[in-house]
């Protein structure tokens, strides 16, 4: 006699949303629902336009890989979805009597930016009662903004870039304080929006005379700016998961970026339509010690912020050994080529297994204050 199988954990995918990093949610997207095992999961594909638009999508993978240079993007079709209190999903379409599509276990949130990684979406969801992957709306706020979040890192005793912040507001009153502020750190300096990732908007100044465009360039992601001491160093990555049943957070093995001439910086365009220019050393190759140490300190930041479910932390290794945390991102990109899952899968946890656990935690965490 055949056992009666398990039901089904029914799963709101959510991706795309209004930020500038709406493709590359897509891309994350594509690359998760391509690997959550239908028997297993009742996925409810939902995707967020660009203008804000909840839609109920097709979720089909191949529409939403980046091919042959073309990025893909949540069409404003279908029908709109609502969550209401009480986590069942409504689909509701002009003319057409509401149509419910039933109750989910868990919402999967892989947006990235603003108005999803910043805890929005987050504190959207512990109002209405449902659970989801991924940090909470303290950790998804400070990790979305830099300059908070440098400020948590240095605080826990973990060692970060020296920063400028310039702040929401006309730019012409602090153009003064700023350049003197920004001399100080010396040059050249990364200009970066502060609540961006991707690279979106982040340039390389050499100079004084350049700094104005770039300021402005960064400020049409993020009236929030920050301009960072470029630090010399090699780019050097670990991945963090939640302890399974309450344990420690564990940690990956480390990997480091490479990238040719080409690239100033590690942009958008190595990240996410690499050539022969970039390359991925999984695992790093550091001495054992300096591994284990990065490791220890990518847990630390992890706990320093309040993060659950996962998170990338990015680190600088300079010549002489000393180590500087860059960013902590609380949802890593996560296509089939991004850093965190080649992380995991180096570490003995491959792409569908590591989606697994993040619901499994996920589903285990209480609802409310914890």
């Amino acid at each position: 006699m055949n056992p009666t199988p398990l039901p089904r954990i029914r799963v709101a995918v959510v991706f795309g949303g209004r930020s500038s990093e709406h493709t590359i949610s897509c891309v994350t997207a594509g690359g998760v629902l391509s690997v959550m095992d239908p028997e297993r999961y009742d996925v409810v594909p939902v995707g967020i336009t660009l203008e804000g638009r909840w839609v109920l999508s097709s979720g089909k993978p191949d529409q939403l890989a980046i091919t042959d240079g073309r990025l893909p993007e949540v069409s404003d079709e279908g029908g709109t979805v609502l969550l209401p209190a009480g986590s069942g999903l409504i689909e509701q379409s002009p003319g057409e009597v509401p149509r419910e599509l039933g109750a989910v276990d868990l919402v999967f949130p892989l947006l990235h930016g603003p108005y999803g990684e910043d805890g929005t979406i987050q504190g959207m969801l512990e109002m209405a009662g449902v659970r989801y992957v991924g940090s909470g709306v303290l950790a998804s706020a400070a990790g979305m903004d830099k300059h908070v979040m440098k400020i948590l890192l240095r605080g826990a005793g973990l060692p970060v870039a020296r920063h400028v912040l310039v702040e929401p507001g006309d730019w012409e009153p602090q153009r003064e304080r700023v350049s003197a502020e920004v001399n100080e750190l010396g040059w050249p300096v990364f200009v970066k929006p502060a609540r961006a990732g991707s690279s979106m908007g982040v340039a390389k100044v050499a100079e004084p005379g350049d700094l104005d465009a770039a300021v402005l360039a960064a400020r049409e992601h993020d009236p929030k700016v920050i301009i960072e001491e470029a630090i010399v160093g090699r780019e050097i990555e670990c991945g963090v998961l939640e302890g399974v049943s309450g344990a420690e957070p564990d940690a990956s093995v480390l990997g480091e970026i490479r990238f040719d001439d080409s690239h100033e910086f590690y942009d958008f365009q190595a990240k996410y339509l690499p050539e022969d220019d970039v390359q991925l050393d999984i695992p790093a190759d550091v001495p054992a010690g300096v591994s284990e140490r990065m490791r220890r300190m990518a847990v630390a930041a992890f706990k320093a912020l309040s993060c659950e479910s996962l998170a990338r932390v990015d680190f600088f290794l300079r010549p002489d050994g000393s180590v500087v945390v860059n960013e902590v991102n609380t949802m890593p990109g996560f296509t089939p080529t991004s850093m965190f899952p080649m992380l995991w899968e180096k570490s003995g946890l491959d792409y569908g297994a590591l989606v697994d656990r993040m619901i499994t935690t996920a589903l285990k965490r209480p609802l409310g204050l914890r």
